[in-house]
């Protein structure tokens, strides 16, 4: 059985809210600390930082909601990781609306140089 592709819409809702959520200071920050590749736990990536670990998980809890990390548990701890898939996606659909965007340009271009 082939998966379902999403519609049209449900496609840009989700784009919409990685880039909700991607849209602050504080969790662009967090995901610069998971980009290094090794998984932390909430105390390692409040480390060095002024934000309470509530408050990080306030913002781990939007960026997991909008697909972008995920949490494995080992031990006691939770330990998140960046969803590589998701920023994809995100870098794809800019890469669409760059096209679209130089293509309006270029036909711009062309009409005010006629």
């Amino acid at each position: 059985m082939s998966r379902a592709r999403p519609s049209r819409r449900a496609e840009v809702k989700r784009q919409a809210s990685i880039f909700a959520a991607l849209g602050d200071e504080t969790r662009l920050s967090i995901i610069k600390k998971l980009a290094r590749g090794t998984p932390l736990s909430i105390s390692g990536i409040a480390k060095g930082s002024r934000i309470t670990r509530q408050a990080i998980t306030k913002h781990l809890g939007v960026l997991q909601g909008a697909g972008i990390v995920q949490s494995m548990r080992a031990g006691r701890e939770h330990r998140f990781e960046i969803r590589t898939e998701s920023l994809r996606e995100a870098r794809s659909y800019l890469e669409r609306v760059s096209e679209q965007w130089e293509d309006a340009l270029a036909r711009l271009k062309a009409f005010v140089e006629s």
